[in-house]
């Protein structure tokens, strides 16, 4: 329901979080949304609660068409959006013998039908994206690259001068279909980029499930940046749920600050990714 989308991201903020990445929900029964006014439904009150970064999906679903995936994010004009970097096999049908019970109908179908299909991000999607929240809204983008084939996509993009240098890069791993969580494969895909992008990128880092932690406490001893949440990991250790989104933040601001580094603020966010500013920010 919006009022705990809204309650989990005020939580994730004040548990220290600089950039809040945020997906829609039918209210009824808790399957993804891409209708503008369920966004709406839940961005104003986020936005003026606390200054962080939105961070607007144009993921969607596995069905959904890039216009209605980009339509959330044309609306609002928000300062970050996400944009993957290539087409896939995003699929989680693995999960679906792990539980007997589903609380909605859609849920069983949604999880055991995702290996039939391809994630679509063609490079004609990514001009579109581009073209659209990029070009005429100044958006900047979240290039979420889920193998290292990705990352060339990204240099071919940028070589044709569709993105401009400095950009921002987030490493996927432990989806399947993308590449494994391995860490060897973190220091592997850290290296493809440095060789790729020398100095012209920040770059964060996301693992699903179980390597959620290990990823990003590794990750913040490499010098990068760090994305935690329940959309990636429903748990908090192994074998534990974890209770809300702001516990992940909290846990890892934790590891963050006991290793002896410091915590972006929403201010540092955007003048490391030179953003345009929450006061261009449609709403």
């Amino acid at each position: 329901k919006p009022e705990d989308i809204i309650q989990q991201a005020i939580d994730a903020a004040e548990a220290g979080a600089a950039v809040l990445h945020l997906h829609a929900r039918h209210p009824e029964d808790g399957s993804v949304s891409l209708d503008p006014k369920h966004f709406m439904g839940f961005v104003p009150a986020i936005r003026a609660s606390n200054d962080a970064v939105l961070n607007i999906s144009t993921g969607g679903s596995l069905l959904t068409t890039i216009e209605e995936r980009i339509r959330p994010s044309e609306i609002i004009s928000p300062e970050m959006s996400s944009l993957n970097m290539g087409s896939m096999n995003f699929s989680f049908h693995g999960l679906a013998s792990r539980y007997k019970n589903f609380k909605f109908d859609w849920e069983k179908a949604y999880i055991e039908n995702s290996d039939a299909y391809i994630f679509r991000n063609t490079f004609r999607d990514i001009a579109q994206v581009e073209k659209c929240l990029g070009q005429a809204h100044n958006v900047k983008f979240e290039h979420e690259c889920y193998d290292v084939g990705h990352l060339y996509n990204l240099k071919f993009c940028m070589d044709t001068g569709l993105f401009k240098a400095p950009v921002f890069i987030q490493f996927i791993f432990g989806i399947l279909g993308g590449i494994g969580a391995d860490l060897d494969n973190l220091v592997f895909m850290k290296r493809t980029a440095d060789r790729l992008f020398g100095n012209n990128y920040q770059w964060s880092v996301m693992a699903a499930g179980a390597a959620q932690m290990p990823f990003a406490t590794q990750a913040v001893m490499m010098g990068g940046n760090v994305r935690v949440g329940l959309e990636d990991s429903l748990f908090i250790e192994r074998g534990k749920l974890a209770t809300s989104n702001a516990e992940q933040v909290f846990k890892i601001r934790r590891l963050i600050e006991e290793l002896g580094y410091e915590v972006a603020t929403p201010e540092d966010v955007r003048e490391m990714l030179a953003l345009k500013g929450s006061h261009k920010v449609a709403l």
